[in-house]
């Protein structure tokens, strides 16, 4: 490769990680957003203070911080050469995924068998605000899920190694920072009822 090609793909690489930081900058920003407006709610007088987050959130916050491990020991594994293993961690890592979305799942189940609802005449200001949250982290989730999905599908066509890894590296800091999303979240929700 000469010296023009080499320029050329370290420009390639610098603006799509540049892309991928700005779209991680207005998540920032959505989220400050509802969490600005959720703490401001919070002086309302029909606010619950006694509400619990379920369990369910927690289980899915042990999941979700598991899945991003096993992303990082799966780069290690392809960096070291150790397909096998890349393949296990990666597969792995969507599995955890998936698992963490049901979790949520039982999570709402568990807000309404609380008798909190998103809307209608049973719904509270405390329990819309965190469906709304979560739902938002989902939809990113989501995406985030379609990322792992294209990470096991290169990975499969043998197109990271040690000197191929940009892809990778994009797919993991985009599920790594969804990840750090939701414990952000999960804590707030926890101190700042």
């Amino acid at each position: 490769m000469d010296l023009t090609q080499e320029t050329e793909n370290i420009k390639i690489a610098r603006s799509k990680k540049m892309m991928l930081w700005f779209g991680i900058a207005s998540m920032v920003m959505t989220f400050a957003g509802l969490t600005s407006a959720y703490v401001v709610s919070k002086n309302r007088p029909d606010w619950l203070i006694d509400f619990e987050l379920p369990t369910s959130f927690l289980w899915s916050t042990l999941t979700i911080i598991f899945s991003s491990i096993f992303l990082i020991l799966s780069k290690k594994s392809i960096l070291s050469g150790n397909q096998r293993n890349a393949t296990a961690f990666l597969i792995g890592t969507f599995v955890l995924a998936v698992l963490f979305v049901v979790f949520q799942f039982y999570g709402f189940a568990e807000i309404m068998e609380q008798g909190y609802f998103f809307t209608g005449s049973e719904s509270s200001i405390t329990a819309t605000f965190i469906y709304v949250l979560v739902l938002v982290h989902m939809v990113h989730l989501g995406a985030g899920m379609i990322v792992l999905l294209v990470l096991i599908y290169n990975h499969f066509k043998q197109r990271y190694d040690a000197g191929q890894m940009l892809g990778f590296e994009l797919g993991a800091t985009f599920w790594h920072f969804v990840d750090i999303l939701w414990i952000f979240l999960i804590l707030f929700l926890y101190f700042f009822r």
